[in-house]
């Protein structure tokens, strides 16, 4: 007749050398599911999601009450996003907005509004106070930017506030700045 150990004879090898064939068993299932891969290159961008910025933005010149600006940017910037808002505080209005995902991967939107640099700021921007100024194609952009924040641009451009925020760098920021400032009002 087999000995057994006692149950108060079994310590942690005993625990552990049983429990091995259990994971060589799941990862051969695994691996025959195929839902086990090894990534070897990293992540990879997916598919960036449609949105028809032409469309959007001349409705909005059609309903909204402001000039509505749609600037041409460079190749490589694809629209990928849209919304329309109303800023309810004070100094408030509607606010079109559409976001762009730029070639170096980053995302930028801008909105445009009738609601005052005050109200755009604390609705879309928060905590962030402005801190300098840029001047881009004749145009000053108040610069609101905090250490762990994006930072976000705001511009005058006479009847309408335009409001400039993202992840890119200075660069983008320029180059959408330049765009919406050489844009002309769409026709209503």
């Amino acid at each position: 007749m087999a000995q057994t150990k006692h149950r108060i004879f079994n310590d942690y090898r005993d625990l552990f050398w049983s429990l091995i064939p259990l994971v060589l068993a799941a990862v051969v299932l695994a691996g025959v599911a195929s839902q086990c891969t090894v990534a070897t290159n990293g992540p990879t961008q997916g598919q960036i999601p449609f949105f028809d910025a032409d469309a959007a933005l001349t409705s909005d010149a059609k309903t909204l009450s402001f000039p509505i600006r749609k600037p041409a940017l460079p190749q490589g910037w694809v629209s990928n996003s849209g919304s329309r808002d109303t800023i309810a505080a004070a100094g408030g209005g509607a606010v079109s907005t559409v976001g762009y995902i730029t070639p170096q991967g980053t995302y930028m939107r801008y909105s445009q509004t009738d609601a005052t640099e005050e109200a755009l700021s604390r609705q879309e921007l928060g905590s962030r106070y402005p801190n300098g100024t840029r001047e881009v194609a004749g145009q000053t952009w108040v610069v609101y930017s905090e250490p762990t924040e994006e930072t976000g641009w705001i511009a005058d451009l006479g009847g309408v506030r335009i409001l400039i925020t993202g992840a890119g760098n200075e660069a983008a920021f320029t180059t959408l700045a330049t765009a919406i400032t050489a844009a002309a009002p769409l026709s209503r």
